[in-house]
């Protein structure tokens, strides 16, 4: 399942994100987690120190790798030069699982148990430290955490975040992904998510929302795009504080608000540096937790990946015609596959990366 979670900058999307993750986490879920928000805060929310946070591979870094390996040995790709974030996959790709171990991982995740002790351990709901190690593996409580990586000088007036995200798009369209599995994205603030199709990506988007105007302008935004490409929406209203802002939330987006989030000291005490197991997260909280998966799950019920292919392909046309083709100086239209449907049965390359 592939989940995203938007919202404004400031409304607490990071925050909601990875106590979702943590939730999946306990529930022994196979989780890979994806920092895709320009502010690289989801390492820290997760329980990482500054340092060890700071320390995760950017993605944006490893994308000739990334497109490499993804572009196996598919015969309409000559060069992965001339693959950009919305060349989709096609017969000779090679896939990404969320379970297996590939040079992507190896080279772009970390391998985290939120909630303390060593990662590759039992399962265990208690600590108060997160560990954090190279390599695959995620389930039994530990988790993949991904990055796009944060702007170096170096990136300053000649590079868009656009760019880096452009690694985790490319992902995403080779990933496979079964019901049981699932890729969390902590996108970037506001309506720049729409900036690509990365937006039709998912089997479910939670768009997290403050009881303001404010807080749900980016709701209009979300779901005047969104409508035209079948994406599933629901909002999740955070810091409501009472059955006002409950009321305000229900005139404004009517029957996508899925549930609130109110103040929560098990939050407050993780932003103070003060941990603690994910056990005592306040009951209230825990069961809104537990109605975001069942959203998630259900969408699986409505999944389609022909629409889902299709929509790859629409815009990869539209960026390969817009910008692509130009800075490729090929005709990226040749890239796609009109045979190819992208599937949980898709067989793809499993060959290893050649040295």
């Amino acid at each position: 399942m592939k989940i995203a979670f938007v919202g404004k900058g400031g409304s607490g999307k990071t925050t909601l994100s990875s106590l979702f993750i943590r939730h999946l986490a306990a529930r022994n879920a196979p989780v890979v987690a994806v920092d895709a928000d320009i502010n690289q805060h989801l390492g820290v929310a997760l329980g990482l120190d500054e340092e060890a946070a700071g320390a995760l591979p950017a993605m944006g870094a490893q994308l000739p790798l990334i497109k490499e390996y993804l572009r196996g040995s598919n015969p309409r790709i000559t060069s992965s030069d001339t693959m950009i974030k919305t060349t989709p996959p096609g017969e000779g790709s090679r896939l990404l699982r969320v379970r297996e171990d590939n040079p992507v991982y190896a080279a772009c995740a970390r391998t985290v148990r939120p909630d303390g002790g060593q990662p590759g351990g039992r399962a265990t709901d208690g600590g108060t430290d997160s560990g954090e190690r190279n390599g695959g593996g995620c389930g039994n409580g530990d988790i993949r955490l991904m990055a796009t990586g944060p702007f170096t000088e170096s990136d300053l007036g000649v590079a868009c975040y656009h760019s880096k995200v452009g690694a985790v798009e490319l992902c995403l369209n080779h990933l496979v992904d079964g019901r049981d599995e699932y890729v969390v994205v902590d996108m970037t603030a506001g309506s720049d998510s729409f900036a690509s199709g990365m937006f039709t990506r998912f089997d479910m988007t939670f768009l997290v929302a403050e009881p303001t105007r404010k807080g749900v302008s980016v709701y209009r935004q979300y779901t005047e795009y969104a409508r035209d490409f079948g994406v599933t929406l629901k909002v999740v209203g955070n810091k409501v504080q009472g059955q006002d802002d409950l009321d305000f939330l229900r005139a404004e987006v009517g029957e996508d608000l899925l549930v609130t989030v109110g103040h929560s000291d098990w939050v407050r005490a993780l932003e103070k540096g003060r941990p603690l197991p994910f056990s005592s997260l306040e009951a209230e909280n825990r069961r809104a937790l537990e109605t975001l998966w069942r959203a998630a799950d259900d969408s699986y019920t409505r999944r389609d990946w022909e629409r889902y292919t299709r929509q790859m392909v629409h815009f990869h046309l539209k960026n390969a015609e817009s910008w692509g083709n130009a800075k490729t100086g090929a005709d990226l239209a040749a890239q796609v596959d009109p045979g190819f449907v992208l599937g949980e049965q898709s067989a793809g390359v499993s060959a290893p990366l050649p040295a």
